[in-house]
């Protein structure tokens, strides 16, 4: 059930700061103040971080301490949120792709080696 409950968290977590960044990336877009994409975006990452939050507990639970390890996997979570969410993944070079699941292998990588341990 806890790794239900961290699959969920994470993921939540992941999308909403996804949605968050997509919606910051509008904030100033045609020159001026777009109140509604700033509101979207600041609901989004409250919504994130009280996600996050959930995630850390079973994550703790788990001994997985370190502030490095805990925000691998949120980085994780939400680079690939963003790039799915943003729609602009499917059109990177095949080049780009592999270099960027290249990068979460590293994460992976990262994240198996330190133990997340503090």
């Amino acid at each position: 059930m806890d790794f239900l409950i961290l699959l969920i968290a994470t993921l939540a977590c992941g999308a909403a700061d996804a949605l968050g960044f997509v919606h910051s990336a509008r904030v100033w877009q045609g020159g001026s103040f777009q109140g509604r994409e700033a509101l979207l975006s600041a609901v989004c990452f409250q919504f994130g971080v009280s996600m996050y939050w959930v995630a850390l507990r079973t994550l703790s639970a788990w001994g997985v301490v370190s502030t490095e390890a805990q925000t691998l996997v949120w980085f994780a979570a939400t680079i690939i949120g963003v790039a799915i969410l943003s729609g602009q993944f499917l059109r990177w070079q095949a080049l780009d792709q592999s270099v960027a699941i290249a990068v979460l292998v590293g994460i992976a990588w990262l994240l198996a080696r330190t133990g997340g341990s503090a």
